[in-house]
C-alpha cells in the first residue's frame, strides 16, 4: 500500500458547512492512521474506512479543533456498535486520557481502556505499524504540541500540526515528498509569542520538501490568498488541502 493522505477537514478554529476542523486519514504499508480528530472529522472518516479497523490514532495537540471528535469516536466504539477487536493505540499528549474520562464524569483514566490504548507522545517518539513509521517532533505552540513525520517504503510525509516558526518544522519537511503545513494567520503581532504560521512562514519552513500542502487556514485569510502567498516563497509545487481529496506519494 503506497503512502497516501486523505483530507477529512481543514477548518480553523471551528467547523464550517462542508468543512470540518483538522483531520486526515493516513494510509501506508498496510496501516490506516487517523491523524488529528478535529470537530466533524469522525463522520468524514467513515466515508473512507471503518473506524473500528483503524491501526492507530495520532493527535498533534489537545485543542478542540484537532481533538474534539475523539469524543464522537469514544461514543461509537463504546456504545455505538463499532467496538474495535482490540483497543486502538492512541498517540497523543500526556493529558488526553484524563480529559476524555473527565468528559464522561469518570475520575479513572482507565475508563476508556477497552477501546483506546493511550500512549503519550514525546519529542522523538517513534513507532512502526506494519511498514509505516511515525515520528513525533515537539513544535512551538501555546500547549504541548507535536509535528509528525510519516515514512513508508521510501515515501515521506511531514506534518506541522499547529506551530509557530521553529527549527523542528524544517526538520520535518526535509526530504519529504509532501509537507502538510498550517497557514493559520495573516500576520504576526509585535511582542506576542508566535504560535501559528503565516503563509510566508509555511513557505519558508517547507523548503526542504518537494511539495507544500497548505492547510488550517484561519478566518483572517482565504485559502486562495494563503496559497498565493506561500507559493511566492516556496520554490516547489504548492497546493491547498481540500476536503475529500486523497494525495498519493
Amino acid at each position: 500500500m503506497p503512502l497516501s493522505l486523505t483530507v477529512l477537514g481543514t477548518a480553523s478554529p471551528h467547523p464550517r458547512p462542508g468543512r470540518p476542523c483538522s483531520g486526515y486519514l493516513l494510509r501506508g504499508g498496510g496501516a490506516e492512521v487517523w491523524v488529528d480528530a478535529g470537530t466533524g472529522t469522525f463522520a468524514e472518516l467513515q466515508r473512507h474506512t471503518d473506524p473500528a479497523r483503524l491501526t492507530a490514532i495520532w493527535i498533534s495537540h489537545l485543542h478542540a479543533d484537532h481533538s474534539a471528535d475523539l469524543l464522537a469516536a469514544a461514543y461509537a466504539f463504546a456504545f455505538g456498535g463499532m467496538t474495535p477487536a482490540a483497543p486502538i493505540p492512541l498517540y497523543a499528549p500526556q493529558d488526553c486520557a484524563r480529559r476524555l474520562a473527565g468528559f464522561f464524569g469518570q475520575p479513572d483514566v482507565r475508563f476508556l481502556s477497552g477501546v483506546f490504548d493511550f500512549r503519550p507522545l514525546y519529542d522523538g517518539h517513534a513507532v512502526r505499524h506494519w511498514n509505516l513509521r511515525l515520528t513525533a517532533r515537539a513544535v512551538v505552540h501555546d500547549t504541548e504540541a507535536y509535528g509528525l513525520r510519516a515514512e513508508c517504503q521510501g515515501s515521506v510525509l511531514g506534518y506541522s500540526g499547529d506551530s509557530g516558526p521553529c527549527e523542528a518544522l524544517s526538520e520535518l519537511a526535509g526530504g519529504a515528498d509532501v509537507f502538510l503545513c498550517e497557514a493559520d494567520i495573516d500576520r504576526h503581532r509585535e511582542g506576542e509569542r508566535q504560535v501559528h504560521l503565516t503563509p510566508e512562514d509555511a513557505g519558508a519552513c517547507a523548503k526542504g520538501a518537494r511539495e507544500l500542502l497548505i492547510t488550517h487556514v484561519g478566518p483572517t485569510l482565504t485559502r486562495e490568498a494563503a496559497l498565493e502567498r506561500a507559493a511566492a516563497i516556496f520554490p516547489g509545487r504548492t497546493s491547498a488541502a481540500l476536503e475529500g481529496v486523497t494525495k498519493t506519494m
